[in-house]
């Protein structure tokens, strides 16, 4: 018996359709990270990339779990002496991109400064709104909430 090693041509990238709508934002997340490294497959390999392309549609209406959509906070530096920013998830989803909660949360889950990561998350497209430019993909829509109570919010 031979170990199975994926090669790049041989992998068949599908398209999936996930509604973000009353969704708990690290559930989500984690979701999204394992299809796109493609750890949900037989044939997964580690150092490449048999991951499907994932569009989240509805992220401005995710939700947090317990008080994190008030006391969460995010902290990021300008990379100059006392340059360290916070925010809230309260201040992103009211703001001008709210798609970068879902966007943050899925990276954060990725392998750190690797290549191989950088072009998985290439093939994440998220949207605040209920359309998406991707119709010609045809991709399959999965029912996220549908899978566990857990996963969704009222």
């Amino acid at each position: 018996m031979k170990t199975f090693s994926a090669k790049p041509a041989e992998v068949e990238h599908k398209w999936i359709v996930i509604d973000a709508e009353d969704a708990v934002v690290g559930r989500l997340a984690a979701f999204v990270a394992t299809r796109l490294r493609g750890k949900h497959r037989p044939d997964f390999t580690p150092h490449c990339d048999t991951g499907d392309h994932v569009i989240v549609i509805n992220a401005d209406k995710v939700k947090f779990t317990g008080k994190k959509f008030e006391d969460k906070r995010y902290y990021r530096h300008t990379g100059h002496p006392g340059g360290i920013k916070e925010t809230s998830p309260r201040k992103i989803l009211e703001g001008r991109f709210p798609q970068r909660v879902v966007e943050k949360a899925v990276e954060r889950m990725m392998p750190k400064d690797s290549p191989l990561a950088r072009s998985q998350m290439s093939k994440l497209r998220v949207y605040a709104g209920d359309e998406h430019p991707h119709v010609a993909q045809q991709p399959e829509t999965i029912d996220f909430k549908s899978l566990n109570t857990k996963n969704a919010r009222s």
